[in-house]
């Protein structure tokens, strides 16, 4: 069994990464970090849980009975920690924080999207989770980029869940606010713009165009939905048959002819993809699920491939639709 800790065991990427990893056949929790919980039942905070599990929130760091350790923490902290603590050299890390999403000198962390780095991320000690909004737009625009497709500005809009915001409540997560609400946030200045242009440039080396991206703050809790335009001349069936290439060795990304809708996502690691042709204009639909193939599933993902297991092993999950 692989040995698991957790740092920042109180959010809700916190609490969907446990709930995947008590239910995964090669996992076993040895403990979840939380100073502010310490003592308390996990399901104190993560009521979902009820039945499923019996631990407790602590706030000592075993580091040397663990394989591997997930970081859920704030933007930052992750980088703290490795600077102030003695990590075990054997053990492997997978930060969801954005700390080491873009590579550096300074760091050996792989970034783990594995649709892109797959390969590496199954050689790596360290990996960084992409960000969620970077996951959705990204694997809208991989297969275009390895046919050096990417010439002139994408133009992108993309809606989130409140979760996305965090667990902490905020003036505009606050139900009141939100409900039947909508509302632009961080337009063009978004913060995974970064790590989605590192991608892109990884295939598609010549890649310098703008990524006009408007982030929308959804009035419903979880997943993103994306719609991305580039301008190309061509044909759509050939567009299809780059993107099926691409993903055809990839257990989570499909292409669906119909066009698709958010709860096809929610609860699962999967992202669907749809496109459509309308004169020079390549529309791509992209969805996921901002907590899992956004976050915690792709965290779980990558430890799989890292473990040189099935990368689907404790992913199966239902949609929630209907």
């Amino acid at each position: 069994m692989i040995k698991v800790g957790i740092i920042g065991g109180a959010g809700y990427t916190a609490g969907e990464l446990i709930r995947l990893l008590i239910n995964h056949p090669d996992t076993d929790i040895t403990f979840i970090n939380s100073s502010s919980n310490a003592g308390n039942k996990i399901t104190d905070v993560h009521e979902g849980l009820y039945g499923e599990t019996e631990l407790v929130f602590t706030n000592e760091l075993p580091l040397d009975e663990i394989d591997v350790l997930f970081f859920c923490t704030a933007h930052g902290d992750t980088k703290k920690f490795m600077e102030t603590h003695n990590v075990p050299d054997k053990l492997k890390i997978i930060d969801l924080s954005m700390d080491y999403r873009i590579e550096r000198e300074d760091h050996d962390f792989v970034y783990g999207l594995p649709e892109l780095n797959r390969r590496a991320t199954c050689m790596a000690k360290h990996v960084a989770n992409p960000g969620c909004f970077a996951t959705c737009i990204q694997l809208g625009l991989l297969p275009l980029a390895k046919h050096l497709m990417l010439n002139s500005d994408i133009m992108v809009n993309a809606i989130t869940g409140s979760t996305g915001a965090g667990v902490k409540p905020g003036a505009t997560s606050h139900f009141s606010w939100r409900d039947n609400n909508l509302s632009v946030y961080k337009a063009f200045e978004h913060q995974h713009i970064p790590e989605i242009k590192q991608s892109l440039k990884k295939l598609q080396s010549s890649f310098d165009a703008d990524i006009d991206f408007i982030p929308y703050r959804g009035n419903f809790p979880r997943g993103i939905f994306a719609t991305i335009v580039i301008k190309t001349k061509v044909a759509l069936d050939e567009i299809k048959r780059i993107y099926d290439e691409y993903y055809e060795e990839d257990s989570f990304v499909h292409i669906v002819d119909k066009n698709i809708d958010l709860k096809q996502v929610v609860n699962t690691n999967k992202c669907l993809l749809h496109l459509e042709k309308h004169g020079d204009k390549l529309l791509i639909i992209s969805c996921i699920d901002n907590l899992l193939k956004g976050a915690s599933g792709q965290a779980v993902h990558n430890m799989n491939l890292m473990f040189n297991l099935e990368e689907t092993v404790g992913l199966r999950l239902k949609p929630s639709a209907f």
